[in-house]
């Protein structure tokens, strides 16, 4: 596991945003760490990162500056209450605009390049950008959007749904987002919830080479968001085609129109407070409809600048993609890359498209330089056998960014081998619930298998044991001590906080407990095994859910699976759901060769006491297995947010079967 599959020269690592924000805080801050490129790289940072979760006030601080975010005053405080969690305010004096310091270069570099697939190509410069989000600032100002209103998107991920977020948060609107996968149920849990002012909607979308026409949906969310929830208006997006009529839907206004009545405006920016709420995001749970999340301005933009700038060594002029949809938190963390004067790339449609090709094609031609997508993203490519490294030119490419679930080594081992040897393969983790992460990749230090690499500047990690101490080289759960700025607000309709504290604050008093169940490795790095509500005890032994998926998804004839732990006599036994490959059965051979494996690679108590075939797996629309759901469907308990599952016709084989009454 602490095998080292890549290292920074010299070169890289003097080059890098990390080096130069060393040398500048070092400065600024009179502190005792030095930069020198003949350190110990590991040891350098782990000074860097003690001072940055001692002095959080000067780190926060420093970062700002450094990252020249763009605000009308910064104030003198930087931290009220620093010892309540939750309670501390960050930058409580300070102004700012979201949209103003993603659009502060409106030049003709390219700000988006997208790709529907192969049906539609578009780019355009950050110029253009700040025109076309000008005209729809106006708009939403003339249509009564005022600061502190809500609007929404059921977008697909096209060039207008960030012209909208980047407009509405330009007078200081909060924006949501929710994919066009979605039933009208599922947008209907979410945005009832949020009660939009102005709802932007396509009329279809491409996925798979196909066109997916929604405007029945669109028609039904807008009715009902109109008669019960305050909604106004509802625009228009033409993106598969032209000929739609909008005559159907009650105050309804073409983008087109919009676009082309107020053409020629004038940008406004409105300066807001730093804890102001700029995106209400929703918790992907299996329990109740989705939370909604309400996260700051200032909050975000400073967190996605350390991470894209430090951490990713975003720079001006680079190519960030990450595949995502706009109800996935990573479409949230993807467009901030503005910020940093990067050109954002946008895809729309299958990842898989063209046998999972047409993601390189897409990589090559827009001389892509950091690329994110999920941990199956590798694992399905590698079960179709994909070679990119030899089929395609990855050239520019200088960093792979992987989320949504834990890397397996075997999928460390297919990049390097498979996709590029000489990239900075980035394993994050955190989530939407802090819309960004604990932990993620570093250009100063090593990749080992199987590990993401450090702790998040800023962010005061540990691994706490049962008794609420922090261990090394044990599994345990992931939590975080101090304050930090992308904390959220609130979570809507929570009067008193109940809700948020029970989420994050009940285990352990006033430390962050995020629901990871984790290692920190003698090198440093971290082993994310899953999360520890769904973590299996059979005999009292705590096993992460991924210790299992990294050996099961090995074996050619498997798929996918999904493994959950069953209450039987007393104990918890382990279950094994598998999804085979065609023309494969789950006969006594592959079954006793999957109990070999897993014996082999982990423990006899790996092993599950039942192996099931199912045809799929279920899984939420941003592509994480829902192991809760199944694990509840078992024990005969209810799926009360089933709308948060892309597939939920599968979870029907989970139920009542005779395997798990013997």
């Amino acid at each position: 596991m602490n095998q080292i599959l890549w290292q920074p020269d010299k070169k890289k690592i003097a080059s890098s945003n990390m080096a130069a924000f060393i040398q500048y805080a070092s400065k600024e801050n009179n502190d005792n760490f030095q930069w020198n490129e003949d350190a110990n790289m590991h040891e350098l940072y782990e000074a860097v990162h003690n001072w940055s979760i001692t002095d959080i006030e000067d780190f926060w601080r420093s970062v700002w500056k450094f990252c020249k975010v763009k605000s009308s005053n910064i104030g003198e405080t930087t931290l009220l209450n620093p010892q309540k969690m939750p309670g501390a305010e960050w930058f409580p004096e300070a102004k700012l605009n979201f949209a103003e310091n993603l659009l502060h270069t409106p030049d003709q570099s390219p700000a988006i390049i997208f790709y529907g697939e192969d049906k539609v190509k578009q780019q355009i410069s950050r110029a253009e950008l700040t025109k076309s989000v000008a005209s729809i600032t106006k708009a939403l100002l003339d249509l009564g959007v005022e600061k502190g209103d809500r609007v929404a998107a059921y977008m697909p991920n096209i060039p207008e749904t960030v012209i909208f977020m980047l407009a509405a948060t330009s007078i200081g609107a909060v924006f949501s987002s929710a994919s066009p996968d979605f039933g009208v149920q599922g947008v209907m849990d979410r945005f009832s919830q949020v009660k939009p002012k102005i709802l932007l909607s396509a009329e279809g979308y491409y996925y798979n080479g196909k066109t997916i026409d929604i405007f029945e949906k669109v028609e039904e969310v807008s009715k009902r968001l109109t008669k019960d929830y305050g909604l106004k208006h509802t625009l228009i997006v033409g993106y598969t085609r032209s000929d739609y009529s909008i005559k159907s839907i009650e105050n309804s206004i073409r983008w087109e129109d919009l676009l082309s009545k107020y053409e020629g405006a004038e940008q406004y920016y409105e300066q807001i407070p730093f804890n102001h709420p700029l995106y209400i995001m929703f918790s992907s749970g299996t329990t109740g409809v989705p939370k909604c999340i309400e996260h700051s301005t200032g909050g975000v933009l400073l967190q996605h600048l350390k991470e894209h700038q430090l951490h990713c060594d975003l720079k001006a002029k680079d190519r960030l993609f990450y595949y995502t949809t706009c109800g996935w938190m990573m479409w949230n963390w993807l467009v901030t890359g503005l910020a940093s004067k990067a050109t954002i790339l946008l895809y729309d449609g299958s990842p898989l498209y063209k046998d999972g090709n047409y993601l390189f094609e897409f990589l090559q031609d827009t001389e892509c330089s950091h690329f994110g997508t999920s941990a199956k993203f590798f694992e399905a490519i590698s079960k179709k056998n994909l070679n990119p490294i030899k089929t395609h030119d990855l050239s520019n490419l200088r960093v792979i960014l992987t989320t949504g679930s834990p890397l397996i080594p075997e999928s460390f081992d297919y990049v390097y081998q498979h996709v590029k040897k000489d990239v900075c393969l980035s394993s994050m983790s955190g989530g939407t619930d802090i819309l960004s992460c604990f932990v993620e990749g570093n250009p100063l230090l090593p990749v080992r298998r199987g590990e993401i690499q450090c702790y998040g500047l800023g962010m005061d990690v540990a691994v706490f044991n049962e008794n609420g101490v922090a261990v090394d080289n044990t599994p345990g759960e992931l939590v975080c001590n101090k304050p930090f700025p992308p904390m959220p607000i609130r979570f809507l309709n929570d009067k008193n906080g109940e809700k948020y504290h029970n989420a994050y604050f009940n285990t352990y008093p006033n430390v962050w407990c995020h629901g990871d169940y984790c290692e920190k490795t003698k090198q440093g790095g971290i082993i994310i095994y899953g999360r520890s509500d769904a973590t299996l005890n059979p005999g009292g032994v705590r096993i992460g859910t991924a210790e299992i998926y990294r050996q099961v998804e090995k074996i050619d004839e498997i798929v996918e699976s999904l493994v959950v732990g069953q209450l039987w006599h007393g104990d918890e036994r382990v279950i094994l759901f598998v999804k085979l490959k065609e023309n494969s059965e789950l006969d006594d051979h592959l079954k006793q060769k999957i109990v070999n494996v897993i014996t082999e690679n982990a423990t006899r108590r790996h092993v599950p006491a039942k192996i099931i075939n199912v045809s799929d797996i279920p899984r939420t629309r941003s592509g994480k297995i829902v192991e809760l759901a199944v694990k509840n469907i078992i024990h005969n308990r209810p799926i009360r947010n089933i709308e948060s599952i892309a597939n939920p016709e599968v979870l029907d084989e989970f139920a009542n079967l005779p395997e798990l009454q013997e």
